[in-house]
């Protein structure tokens, strides 16, 4: 892959660490899964996992790759059962090797235990540390084995209650899957930083799901979100919920309206793409002043705000950049005087729309800003006479240190210039970001508080010095 096209499709967009999928009560588990993971693909793109039981044996398959990659018709047909476990990665706690490709599968004392999660454990270094102190050998660089670890140790108290006195220890971000031989069981952690859904399979049946978007593949029904601290056991008795965390203020994800779920899923009890919209209508709010000739996107990620904001500002919506969907992972690299050939092979502006005009960009995000330069640039090639550009969330000027990729400062280019300064980084004639208070207003729910801690520095769970290293201390 050339420089400026791994640049282009996997360096300046954030990345979610993963997506889960589980089912309990259907004969083709394993299928289910499998579409449930390609409708959560975009939580993870490196690797693919699926594990079943049909209550005695556990079989598994696991792989790098997208999921239609991974997994063959007779990879399907060779995972028997009832209960399946899967999960889509994207690895930034741990290296993207096969050791590390979820779920994660531990056979001790006779039985089975498989683990899916998304998020990230604060203290996990410091658990690891202790753990190795006391004889455990960590297989993999994850987070997530540390949870097994603790698992193993206090297995002597029976599944249920040494996991729940496992999950004490942990301090983080989690929405965890986990599946025995005859057992599906869904966690989140107390803040609810990651989200996680219950849905119900015609004719009898559990999912689980990090997004709505997988339950409606497989034509399951929606039951609820899995509550903030909320430890969810389904078995062949049904559902039973239980709730052994100290209660915490519920500090749920905003990025992931702003950004990382699908725009036609439920999240937090609201469906994504109309949060969008309103994201973008209280944008043209704070900035009625802002005019132009028409309000375009760079699709996908800024369309359903420029939605929003072109009916709010009275403003033509046009598809001003055209999106190539049959872009792949790999290209021949081009010769050196094929310039901006990263940044065009994805999307390439409609210049015969474009040019002579006064173009509003609507953007759900900047984060580090590299590939913003080259699209802003196609847009003036292209002929506009002025580029003004509206983000439908405040700067990123804080780590994310929960689940989300920019885990440093230094990666963000709101940390280290003012809106001014980025404007001109960018060649913009001006760059508006949506206020925080904007955001909380537009992404108003009845379930509890957000975090919002990549913008104003207010970390739910308090971050050691220690964050980041666990995958460095082998």
């Amino acid at each position: 892959m050339c420089n400026l096209l791994k640049e282009e499709s996997s360096y300046d967009s954030p990345k979610e660490y993963c997506g889960i999928f589980g089912v309990f009560g259907h004969q083709d588990a394993a299928r289910l899964t499998y579409y449930g993971l390609y409708a959560l693909q975009h939580r993870g793109q490196e690797s693919a996992g699926i594990a079943v039981s049909d209550g005695e044996n556990v079989t598994e398959k696991r792989g790098m790759g997208l999921v239609p990659d991974v997994f063959q018709e007779r990879d399907l047909n060779r995972l028997k059962g009832h209960v399946a476990c899967g999960h889509v990665r994207y690895s930034t706690t741990g290296s993207s090797v096969l050791a590390n490709v979820q779920p994660f599968i531990i056979h001790f004392a006779g039985h089975t235990v498989c683990l899916g999660h998304n998020g990230n454990l604060v203290n996990a270094a410091e658990l690891k540390r202790r753990l190795e102190r006391e004889g455990s050998i960590f297989q993999t660089t994850m987070d997530s084995e540390v949870v097994m670890h603790l698992l193993t140790r206090n297995i002597h108290m029976g599944f249920e209650d040494g996991l729940v006195d496992s999950l004490k220890q942990l301090q983080g971000a989690f929405g965890f899957l986990f599946m025995t031989e005859d057992t599906l069981v869904a966690a989140r952690d107390p803040h609810g930083l990651r989200p996680l859904c219950i849905g119900v399979l015609e004719g009898g049946g559990y999912v689980v799901a990090s997004e709505t978007c997988a339950l409606d593949l497989i034509d399951a029904t929606y039951l609820r979100q899995v509550e903030p601290g909320e430890v969810v056991f389904i078995n062949k008795k049904g559902l039973r919920s239980v709730k052994p965390f100290p209660q915490k203020p519920t500090r749920q994800c905003i990025f992931e309206f702003v950004y990382f779920a699908r725009p036609d899923s439920v999240v937090y009890d609201q469906t994504v793409y109309e949060v969008r919209k309103r994201q973008g209508a209280q944008l043209a709010k704070e900035y009625p002043h802002l005019k132009g000739d028409l309000v375009m996107p760079f699709p996908d990620s800024g369309n359903y705000a420029a939605l929003g904001f072109a009916a709010a500002s009275n403003l033509p919506f046009e598809m001003g950049m055209i999106r190539n969907h049959y872009v792949g992972r790999t290209f021949i690299q081009p010769t050196q005087d094929m310039r901006s050939f990263g940044v065009r092979v994805k999307l390439n502006p409609v210049r015969e729309l474009i040019k002579g005009k006064k173009v509003i960009i609507v953007e759900d995000s900047i984060i580090r800003g590299t590939t913003t330069v080259g699209r802003v640039k196609n847009i003036r090639d292209a002929g506009a006479t002025e580029v003004h550009m509206v983000v439908s969330c405040p700067p990123h000027r804080f780590p994310c240190h929960y689940g989300i990729d920019f885990s440093t400062k230094g990666e963000l280019i709101a940390s280290k210039h003012s809106v001014d300064e980025i404007a001109t980084l960018l060649g913009l004639d001006s760059l508006n970001y949506l206020s925080l208070e904007g955001l909380l207003e537009s992404s108003r729910t009845d379930h509890g508080g957000f975090c919002t801690a990549c913008f104003d520095g207010k970390y739910p769970v308090p971050v050691g010095e220690n964050q980041g290293k666990f995958c460095l201390e082998k």
